[in-house]
């Protein structure tokens, strides 16, 4: 048997950012996000988010990868808010979403951020934030 331990961070946004993931929905929807991805060998560290997004940190099994998981867990819980009537409005996920690695050590400071994001958000916009990831992981330089 092998042994891994890939840690990801991710964030994914709803779509046209929209503000749709209320206090009053929000641990509902992350409960969810949780239940689903433990019946499907998902192990989920880590979710909070606020507004418009999600954050999760994933620990990934050898035979996962970053597009399926991602796929399972957006569309399922997108389905699963638009089936139980959530929001009054179509819900949808953007495609796009955002994944780094991250290390072992890093987990403690990581899953602090995430587990603060309501707090963080008090002071930063998602689009500060977003542009602060793209600039501090160089993902510009690969779209050139």
């Amino acid at each position: 048997m092998p042994y891994v331990k890939i840690y990801l961070h991710t964030v994914w946004a709803t779509k046209s950012r929209k503000k749709l993931i209320t206090k009053e929905i929000r641990q509902q929807i992350f409960d969810h996000i949780l239940e689903n991805a433990k019946k499907k060998d998902i192990h989920i560290i880590e979710i909070n988010g606020y507004l418009e997004h999600v954050h999760c940190v994933i620990s990934l099994k050898q035979e996962q990868n970053i597009s399926t998981v991602m796929n399972l867990i957006k569309g399922e819980s997108s389905y699963w808010i638009n089936r139980n009537k959530l929001i009054n409005t179509k819900f949808g996920w953007q495609d796009e979403y955002f994944a780094v690695s991250i290390g072992e050590s890093q987990l403690p400071d990581v899953t602090r951020y995430i587990k603060e994001q309501e707090k963080h958000h008090q002071k930063k916009s998602f689009q500060q934030e977003y542009d602060e990831f793209i600039e501090k992981y160089g993902f510009m330089k690969y779209e050139e």
